[in-house]
C-alpha cells in the first residue's frame, strides 16, 4: 500500500487532486481511499488531502501519518509545516517550485534520503489552463516521478473524467491535458 499526502491551501485544488488520483487508481484496478483533512473553510487556508493506493482491499481507516509520497501545491507553505513529518527516510517529495531538486534540499533542510523532485506547475497551469491551479500539473509529474500508474491509462480516465465535468468547455479540458503532459515532461527528478 501506498500513502500519499498532499498540501495546499484553499483553491488551489489538493482536494480534487487527491480525488483525481484516486479515479485514476480504481480505473486501473486498484483499491483507493481518498480524503480531505481541513480546519476553517477558505481561500488560502492551509489544506491536507490524502491517498492510498493498494493492489489489495484496505482495511486501514484513519489518518495518514507516516506518507511514503508528499506532495506540495504550494512551497511557502514549507517555511510553516513540517511537510516531511512522518515520511520515511526513502520517501518522495514533489513540490511545486521553479527551483531544482538539489536547491529545495538546502534551502528546505530536507534530510538525506528523501527523493526530492520539483516541477514549475504553478507556470504550467497558467500557460496551459490560464489560471493558477497547479493541482492537474502535479499529476502528471506526480506518475513520472513515482511510476505508481500507467500514464497512458491515466490520462485515458483523465479524459473521461473531464469530458464528464466540463463537456461545455473544451478549452479547459484540452488545458488540463496539456498542463498534465507538460509536468509529466518537465518534472526534475
Amino acid at each position: 500500500m501506498i500513502e500519499i499526502r498532499w498540501h495546499g491551501r484553499g483553491g488551489q485544488g489538493a482536494k480534487t487532486a487527491a480525488l483525481l488520483l484516486a479515479d485514476a487508481a480504481l480505473a486501473s484496478g486498484k483499491y483507493i481511499q481518498a480524503f480531505p483533512e481541513y480546519g476553517p473553510e477558505r481561500m488560502g487556508a492551509p489544506v491536507a488531502s490524502f491517498n492510498r493506493i493498494s493492489p489489495s482491499p484496505i482495511k486501514l481507516h484513519s489518518g495518514v501519518t507516516d506518507p511514503d509520497i508528499v506532495i506540495v501545491l504550494d512551497p511557502t507553505l514549507m517555511d510553516s509545516v513540517d511537510v516531511t513529518e512522518g515520511m520515511p527516510a526513502n520517501g518522495t517529495l514533489l513540490v511545486n517550485i521553479e527551483k531544482s531538486p538539489a536547491e529545495v534540499k538546502v534551502i528546505f533542510g530536507i534530510g538525506a534520503g528523501i527523493k526530492i523532485c520539483t516541477v514549475d506547475a504553478s507556470n504550467i497551469s497558467i500557460e496551459t489552463i490560464g489560471r493558477d491551479i497547479p493541482n492537474t500539473p502535479m499529476l502528471g509529474a506526480l506518475i513520472k516521478a513515482t511510476g505508481i500508474l500507467d500514464f497512458k491509462e491515466m490520462m485515458e480516465d483523465m479524459k473521461k473524467k473531464l469530458e464528464k465535468k466540463f463537456k461545455t468547455k473544451p478549452e479547459v479540458i484540452a488545458g488540463n491535458l496539456k498542463a498534465i503532459e507538460r509536468a509529466y515532461n518537465e518534472v526534475r527528478i
